[in-house]
């Protein structure tokens, strides 16, 4: 019984080589996306080629369904694909396991919930979001905050990764700011890190002083670490600068060192 993991492990494998036998986003339609997206333009040759790999798996794996009138076409299900597998380049596809659906409207959509006051009355609110992720269920975007160069909260925002960052986060459960940290990794020195940074920004706020970061990250812990994810892959000296113990954590969980990345106008993507 010890090696059944093991087993099913070597089989999964297996059968995603065959899949990508026959499933590999074509190159050129590859090149074109990642030349769109700078993040994407500064992984170096290797790593966008595992990246393309994990992309393709994804597409095979989970459905890209636009919604609200809106026609999704190839280039668009490769620019989501490969941006949400930036977050687990170095990790594994099985981080997103457990759902099936990605879900584009053209523009913000609107959602109701249900909110209890301090009386004990229940209130419906209404919304309008670029993006939403449920715990086991899909993600949900507009695809006009999350096109390439939108950055609808100014530099460094990327919806995609913000959700896809939420995802991440629901895998203990409600999303809270605390994913499964991996082995070596130390949940007191996470822990202390991301609070201390998070109170610091959320004083701030508060005092309404001009913060380096999206001031809305200090909504909760749960957007603190969606945003803060975003920083980390697209503005990775910004958020070393502004909470480097922060960026630490992220760089041991994430298992990426985007600091070290420079884009390459003149590199070329080998298929």
């Amino acid at each position: 019984m010890s090696r059944a993991p093991g087993v099913l492990t070597r089989l999964r494998r297996w059968w995603r080589s065959r899949i990508l036998l026959h499933r590999r986003i074509p190159a050129r339609l590859w090149a074109a996306c990642v030349a769109e997206v700078p993040v994407l333009a500064a992984l170096d040759r290797d790593a966008q080629h595992r990246l393309r790999l994990l992309a393709s798996l994804f597409l095979h794996e989970k459905t890209v369904n636009g919604a609200g009138g809106l026609e999704v076409d190839a280039r668009m299900r490769v620019l989501i694909a490969a941006q949400a597998c930036l977050l687990i380049l170095e990790l594994d596809l099985d981080w997103f396991d457990g759902w099936s659906e990605v879900i584009v409207y053209p523009d913000t959509f609107v959602v109701t919930h249900e909110e209890m006051d301090a009386a004990g009355v229940v209130h419906e609110k209404r919304r309008a979001l670029g993006g939403e992720a449920w715990g086991r269920g899909p993600v949900i975007l507009s695809w006009d905050d999350a096109r390439p160069d939108a950055s609808p909260h100014g530099a460094g925002s990327n919806v995609i990764l913000h959700e896809f960052a939420h995802k991440l986060d629901m895998l203990n459960g409600a999303a809270n700011g605390m994913p499964p940290l991996h082995p070596g990794m130390v949940r007191e020195d996470w822990t202390r890190a991301l609070s201390q940074a998070y109170r610091d920004l959320y004083d701030k706020v508060e005092r309404h002083h001009h913060t380096a970061i999206d001031p809305y990250a200090a909504e909760n812990p749960a957007e603190f670490f969606a945003v803060l994810s975003e920083l980390f892959f697209e503005l990775p000296q910004r958020l070393h600068h502004t909470y480097p113990d922060v960026y630490r954590q992220l760089q041991l969980f994430y298992r990426q060192d985007p600091l070290q990345r420079q884009p390459d106008p003149h590199r070329e993507y080998a298929p």
